[in-house]
C-alpha cells in the first residue's frame, strides 16, 4: 500500500489530480483514532485489474476542524463521510449526520477513541 500524507488545505485537489476513475476505484474514506482529539481521516483506492495496488491518502484532523467533501469529485463518497460524521462527529463539507446511528444511540461512538 503507498500511503500519501496530505493536509485539509490540499487533500481536495490530491485527490482530484490523482483520482481517473478509469484507472482507480474509490473503494472508502476511514477514520483512524490517534488520540483523544485527534482523528486520521483516510481515503483509499484501489487500482483496477491489478493485485494488491491500494493507495491511501490521509490527514491527521482535530474535531475542531472541517474536512472538504470530495462528493464533486466522487459522487458516491457521501456514504462514507457521513459514516465518519456519525461515527468520529468530524465535520465534513455537506455531510450531514444521522445516516447510521439511531436516535437512541450513542453519538459519535468513535469519537476520542471511544473514551
Amino acid at each position: 500500500m503507498k500511503k500519501i500524507e496530505s493536509s485539509l488545505e490540499t487533500i481536495k485537489n490530491d485527490i482530484k489530480e490523482f483520482y481517473d476513475p478509469k484507472i482507480w476505484g474509490f473503494l472508502t474514506l476511514n477514520g483512524v483514532c490517534i488520540d483523544i482529539e485527534t482523528t486520521q481521516i483516510q481515503w483509499i483506492f484501489a487500482k483496477y485489474k491489478a493485485i494488491d495496488e491500494i493507495v491511501m491518502f490521509y490527514v491527521d484532523v482535530k474535531l475542531s476542524q472541517t474536512v472538504p467533501t470530495i462528493t464533486d469529485i466522487i459522487p458516491s463518497a457521501i456514504i462514507s463521510q457521513r459514516e465518519i460524521v456519525d461515527m468520529f462527529g468530524i465535520n465534513i463539507e455537506d455531510s450531514q449526520k444521522g445516516l447510521y446511528l439511531d436516535e437512541d444511540s450513542l453519538s459519535t461512538p468513535l469519537a476520542g477513541c471511544g473514551i
